[in-house]
């Protein structure tokens, strides 16, 4: 199974010291908890941040989000449908300058700004815009992020709309020993993730996605994302249901046909 590895260069010279869970917003945890990180390297130069439609864990090394997390809920996804899309990228005014992503380092690097937390699951023009925010972006492939990705987040809504509730953690993850940059300053994931836990069901279980062109995915189970990642996305629940992975809608069908109202 997949093994944790280094996370880069610069995280392993960072400050270990250990980060509190944030609770500020704890409307979007599954329980009122915050993911926990247990590889305290990931601790350095974190700030949390909360938004009215998601809250974001923000590493000012990698100059990426580490998660972000979602409440789903049917009335969300119907309110999602009745607005058009609206938002303008921007760098976080909530993080300091030396720790944010800027506008330049994205400028004609061949990647897209790909959303954590999409605008697609924002029920108002307030939390779109809020979405665009550079603090819940990452480096992600054009082909993935506006295809097999983008037909996973149309996956998650769905599930939300059938089911009435959902929760959802999605960040990115650093394989190997050799991370490349944006602009020597934003770390390019080699992975991304999209935890789900459906309370109906008391069932759990994540998407991993190369940071590539291609329709490959695994499904992992809670314990497995985070013995991978070094984060525990959804603390409150017990280890009978972190341990076995839900059964996983397969985005396949859903290429290129989105339903009306979908966003990325």
């Amino acid at each position: 199974m997949l093994r944790i590895l280094a996370f880069a260069a610069a995280l392993l010279a960072a400050s270990a010291a250990a980060l509190a869970a944030p609770s500020a917003c704890p409307q979007h945890f599954a329980g009122g908890d915050a993911p926990d990180l247990l590889n305290q390297r990931l601790a350095a130069k974190t700030r949390a941040l909360c938004y009215g439609g998601y809250a974001v864990l923000h590493s000012g090394v990698t100059r990426t989000p580490l998660y972000a997390a979602e409440r789903l809920t049917r009335e969300r996804i119907v309110a999602t449908d009745a607005i058009k899309r609206q938002g303008t990228f921007h760098a976080d005014p909530n993080l300091p300058r030396d720790e944010r992503a800027e506008l330049s380092d994205y400028a004609r690097s061949g990647f897209d700004r790909g959303h954590m937390a999409p605008v697609g699951d924002m029920p108002d023009p307030k939390q779109q815009n809020e979405s665009f925010s550079l603090a819940n972006m990452i480096p992600q492939n054009p082909e993935s992020n506006r295809d097999l990705w983008s037909d996973i987040e149309a996956v998650a809504r769905a599930l939300a709309r059938r089911q009435g509730d959902l929760y959802v953690v999605s960040g990115p993850v650093y394989r190997g020993d050799r991370i490349e940059r944006l602009n020597s300053r934003v770390l390019i994931p080699t992975h991304v993730f999209k935890a789900l836990y459906d309370p109906v069901t008391g069932q759990a279980g994540a998407y991993l996605v190369p940071n590539a062109a291609g329709d490959d995915w695994t499904a992992l189970s809670i314990s497995q994302l985070r013995d991978l990642t070094g984060i525990d996305v959804f603390p409150a629940l017990p280890p009978s249901v972190k341990d076995v992975a839900m059964p996983l809608p397969d985005p396949e069908p859903q290429r290129r046909r989105p339903q009306v109202g979908e966003r990325r």
